[in-house]
């Protein structure tokens, strides 16, 4: 009988241990969770965009302000106080509530320009005179989408030719730049456009070959049209006289001229005697 108190001891020892070793299990879960709360709902100050702020702006103080930011969550490269941001330039477009970054400013050193980090991947930034009413008269701005067209004189040709030679062109900048024509400072209207390398080369070409102008889209407008391009006689072929006047101020229209008949001159010798005949072309067999 002796030894029944003694395996009820142990037994009660045994749970006594097991249920240490849960509670301690259960303690250590909990105090994880609460450590991951905590971690969750900690904050952290950290500089944001107080408004929008464009591409290429140089931040200025009310442009940010310093706000509650989750830890774990903070981006990296974050600023803890607005004037280390101050006076840096944006290389992206900062919505209002957005963290400022360092890479998205421009680096501190070295002068390199906004427009490097307009360029997209793969692509090439060109600059390219164009022409003064119909490249930029106060219409086209960065952002716009354009046509560019080639007016010149191919090889072999008398006359003039218009062709779309680029299109879904986007402008990233105008400015403009001085040339020397006929010993005379010339300004010249410039824009810098975003192309592939394979447009490039036909930019540069065309460039050296006449006149650019370019060609204003509207906003989604994004087909491709096939042209053949148009001279000057196509332009301007079977065009008659502009309209004139009378003296009691009704338009006549003039007719297109009659055709001018072609005569051929030969001269007929009888004898010591010369007469000379003219003769219609079509006469002449």
């Amino acid at each position: 009988m002796a030894a029944k108190p003694k395996a009820v001891i142990i037994a009660g020892v045994l749970a006594v241990l097991v249920a240490a070793v849960a509670a301690y299990a259960l303690y250590t879960y909990l105090k994880g969770q609460e450590t991951k709360l905590t971690e969750a709902v900690a904050t952290e100050r950290i500089v944001v965009a107080a408004v929008e702020i464009p591409m290429g702006t140089t931040i200025n103080m009310t442009q940010v302000k310093t706000a509650e930011w989750p830890k774990a969550s903070k981006p990296q490269g974050s600023f803890p106080a607005a004037d280390q941001v101050i006076g840096r330039t944006s290389t992206q477009t900062f919505l209002s509530g957005d963290a400022i970054t360092e890479p998205k400013l421009m680096p501190k050193e070295g002068p390199v320009g906004i427009m490097t980090y307009m360029i997209p991947e793969g692509h090439r930034a060109m600059t390219v005179g164009v022409d003064q009413v119909a490249g930029v008269a106060g219409f086209l701005n960065p952002n716009n989408i354009v046509d560019v067209v080639l007016i010149a004189s191919p090889p072999g040709a008398n006359q003039q030719i218009g062709k779309i030679v680029l299109q879904n062109v986007p402008i990233l900048a105008i400015g403009q730049i001085v040339e020397q024509k006929e010993g005379k400072p010339v300004v010249v209207p410039t824009v810098t456009v975003d192309v592939t390398p394979e447009d490039a080369e036909k930019l540069a070409i065309a460039s050296t070959q006449g006149r650019l102008q370019l060609v204003l889209r509207r906003l989604g407008d994004k087909e491709i049209v096939k042209t053949t391009g148009t001279t000057v006689a196509r332009v301007i072929g079977g065009v008659s006289g502009p309209p004139v006047r009378t003296a009691s101020g009704a338009k006549v229209t003039r007719a297109p001229a009659a055709p001018v008949e072609q005569f051929t001159t030969i001269e007929i010798y009888r004898g010591s005697t010369k007469t000379t005949e003219k003769f219609k072309a079509q006469e002449i067999k």
